[in-house]
């Protein structure tokens, strides 16, 4: 993940792509601070999956300050936001669908035999396993919620 990202980088300054180039300078400096935080817990690098976790952190903090942006009526700065939550995402894995994330909660109920709301963590934690970068934790936990407080027919 970090090779394709720096060479991502090197492409996007050869293109002389500003705004790639400083969305992959921003990934980078995000790794790297994310590097030095888990040096502390005794590991050497973050891995893929943090990789990719980081990514869409970084992404819901776009799509945060695109709301704001627009809301304040700074077109020019939510596009800009928009082309970097697009850059971000071209890394990371194809999002489930709404449908598909449903069906995957419903299987991983059924698969940890949860049967309450205290089973959320158990649920939430097979489904990052199974679809790491793929699924909104948000989403799934809502429906997740959903079907363990919805009444047996």
């Amino acid at each position: 993940m970090r090779d394709l990202l720096n060479e991502s980088l090197k492409d996007a300054v050869k293109a002389k792509d500003s705004r790639r180039a400083c969305t992959l300078r921003l990934i980078n400096a995000a790794i790297k601070d994310r590097d030095i935080a888990v040096r502390s817990d005794g590991s050497d690098k973050l891995s893929d999956a943090g990789i990719l976790e980081l990514l869409a952190k970084m992404v819901k903090q776009r799509e945060e300050s695109t709301r704001i942006y627009e809301e304040a009526g700074r077109l020019d700065l939510a596009e800009q936001e928009i082309q970097e939550i697009e850059i971000i995402r071209s890394f990371m894995p194809k999002q489930l669908s709404d449908e598909e994330m449903s069906s995957a909660v419903v299987r991983v109920i059924g698969e940890t035999g949860a049967e309450g709301l205290r089973d959320m963590g158990k649920i939430m934690s097979a489904l990052k396993a199974q679809f790491p970068g793929q699924i909104d934790a948000c989403k799934a936990s809502s429906v997740a919620k959903h079907h363990l407080s919805a009444p047996e027919s």
